[in-house]
């Protein structure tokens, strides 16, 4: 069993996510249980896309590791503010499951205006009416 568990160590978190795929699979070994988790995890894209995901995770995993969450998030949402909406992404930053001082230093990456404006209601705008006299 040590050699087995050095084995799925040294594949890292996609190890780890296949033999999760594999036990919700209702399979421990065998290739069909590997083949109904790489299935199960590539979705409507099959083992080609299961092999990918399990790629995937290899480097975000890596990424994380070598940066930190917060570093990485902070580029990410820094990159998306150049193409989606700002309000956008306070809102999905708002949502997700963080602590609040992570959630606060992502919302500074998009700019310190943005955070005083999330508290604040929106205002309608005002109409202003020019006559002649």
């Amino acid at each position: 069993m040590d050699e087995i568990v050095k084995k799925i160590a040294g594949l890292g978190l996609p190890g780890v996510l296949l033999v999760i795929a594999m036990t919700a699979s209702g399979g421990v070994g065998g290739s069909y249980a590997i083949i109904a988790a790489l299935v199960g995890l590539g979705g409507p894209f099959g083992i080609v896309g299961g092999i990918g995901v399990l790629s995937l995770m290899t480097l975000v995993g890596e990424a994380l590791a070598g940066y930190g969450i917060e570093t990485i998030l902070k580029s990410i949402y820094a990159e998306r503010s150049k193409t989606e909406s700002v309000g956008f992404l306070l809102k999905e930053i708002k949502d997700l499951p963080l602590t609040e001082e992570l959630k606060l230093k992502l919302k500074s990456v998009l700019g310190p205006e943005e955070i005083s404006s999330d508290s604040k209601e929106a205002q309608s705008p005002k109409t202003i009416e020019i006559t002649d006299e």
